[in-house]
């Protein structure tokens, strides 16, 4: 009985949690406290540190950390699954579609309309993460510049686009740069 729980607790969250992890808390919460009382509030805060910590998806990684706490690895394989369960379906469905009607000249003329909002999105957040390196939060003034970042994020474009560099290597040299600098700052 209690995988069925799982499973279906953990469906509705996958169902209904749109717009991503943040918005899957108030679900997770309302189903693991307050509905089946498996997890403390304090407990739950706990999952939430845990669920940013892990690499993926926070959904996910509260169902399978949920899962297991409640029934063992078993139950975070019902837990994790019922939670991907609805994105595996609309996407196998929405994959459906566009292979079966890519041809269709409609469909090519909504898509070709999507890719200039896309790149607006994806340029929006690239932009917003430079200001927030640059400037590290603050008013955008001079005296507010993060010139440690600002040199990482030239050497680390250079690196990409010139020399041609493994994007996670960059990354870690980036991290690894930044790191050093902290020390040698603090010293």
């Amino acid at each position: 009985m209690i995988y069925l729980q799982l499973f279906l607790s953990f469906l509705q969250i996958g169902l209904f949690s749109i717009g991503g992890g943040y918005a899957a808390m108030p679900l997770i919460q309302a189903q693991v406290v307050q509905h089946y009382g498996w997890l403390t509030m304090n407990e739950f805060t706990d999952l939430i540190i845990i669920a940013e910590m892990t690499p993926g998806p926070i959904a996910v990684n509260s169902a399978t950390f949920v899962g297991i706490r409640i029934a063992g690895f078993p139950g975070a394989l019902v837990a994790t699954f019922g939670c991907i369960l609805p994105s595996l379906l609309i996407v196998s469905l929405l994959a459906f579609i566009y292979y079966r009607y890519k041809t269709l000249s409609v469909l090519q003329s909504v898509l070709a309309s999507l890719r200039p909002a896309v790149v607006a999105l994806i340029a929006s957040a690239g932009i917003s993460i430079l200001l927030q390196v640059v400037f590290g939060g603050n008013e955008m003034m001079l005296q507010h510049i993060n010139w440690v970042g600002v040199i990482l994020f030239a050497l680390a474009f250079l690196a990409l686009r010139k020399l041609k560099w493994n994007p996670i290597l960059v990354m870690v040299l980036c991290g690894v740069g930044n790191l050093a600098v902290g020390i040698i700052s603090s010293i």
